[in-house]
């Protein structure tokens, strides 16, 4: 996808997760790095990461990097999904040359920023279980009462049924995790799923006033900041306006979407799924530019 090597610092930063939870991640690194450009890849044939067992999310995860990595040179690339992070961020950083920032669960702010000492977690089902998880409780609320609570049905609605919902249904689909982290008396709740942060709203309107919600954003972007200026690959302003040989650089943020052999949709899912995205795409000022195949995994 690209005619001639653009240097280091011309090349965009990649966001990949599962779907479109990762796309808050990308909109908040755009509003705070204005000259970077930004391809974010949606893994949708390999949707739900939260419900699959470690080891396919970690093919599913290395391949779609792959992919991106070959077609776009990335410089470095934001893993803006919790399970995906927790579960192969070690195997991308050893798989491919760039750097890569993962995003975990705000435990250690939420510990931090209690009144009471009673905090929650809302994730996947393979977050909820996996071992890092409890690790980032041991290490940074030990002292505190920790109530995880799986939302794998918010993420399949967010990425099947937003745009198409009602909000009665929104403030549904949300109401069975909101009662248990009320009843637990939590006074703040980690969003540790990317895709939670589209019904952020309505997760607030129904736990009421008195629970805080957070999430990474702010600490993945500065993150971001850090390796970009540590490796040096931030890119200055006087190269914003500046063509670089490389196709993909002509549009500040593309958005794509994975395929590959096997595939099952048929032409009228397609269409009704590439509505859906460059729906979110448009939502968070990206250009949606279709399919990205990927090998099997």
């Amino acid at each position: 996808m690209a005619d001639s090597e653009p240097q280091r610092e011309d090349r965009p930063v990649l966001f990949l997760d599962s779907g479109v939870g990762g796309l808050p991640y990308l909109s908040a690194a755009a509003a705070e790095f204005p000259n970077e450009r930004f391809i974010y890849l949606a893994d949708r044939r390999n949707f739900p990461y939260g419900e699959r067992a470690p080891e396919e999310v970690q093919r599913a995860i290395l391949a779609a990097a792959g992919a991106a990595v070959a077609a776009f040179r990335p410089k470095v690339s934001v893993v803006a999904c919790n399970t995906a992070s927790v579960v192969a961020l070690d195997a991308l950083r050893a798989e491919y040359a760039i750097p890569f920032v993962g995003v975990v669960p705000a435990v250690k702010p939420a510990a931090e920023q209690s009144r009471s000492g009673r905090i929650g977690v809302l994730a996947t089902a393979r977050t909820v279980e996996d071992r890092y998880l409890l690790g980032l409780i041991e290490r940074f609320a030990a002292d505190c009462y920790v109530l995880s609570v799986a939302g794998g049905d918010i993420v399949t609605f967010v990425e099947r049924r937003y745009f198409v919902s009602q909000a009665v249904e929104r403030r549904t689909v949300v109401q069975e995790a909101a009662r248990r982290l009320r009843e637990a008396r939590i006074d703040t709740v980690v969003l540790g799923c990317t895709h939670f942060l589209h019904v952020e709203r309505e997760l607030a309107e129904a736990l009421g006033p008195d629970i805080r919600v957070i999430d990474s954003r702010a600490g993945v972007t500065r993150r971001l900041g850090t390796v970009l200026r540590e490796h040096g690959l931030a890119r200055s302003a006087e190269r914003t306006g500046e063509r670089t040989g490389d196709r993909t650089a002509d549009a500040r943020a593309r958005m794509y979407v994975t395929c590959g052999p096997g595939d099952s949709l048929d032409a009228d899912s397609l269409e009704a799924e590439s509505e859906d995205y460059q729906r979110f795409a448009e939502q968070f000022g990206l250009t949606y530019n279709g399919v990205l195949p990927v090998e099997a995994v």
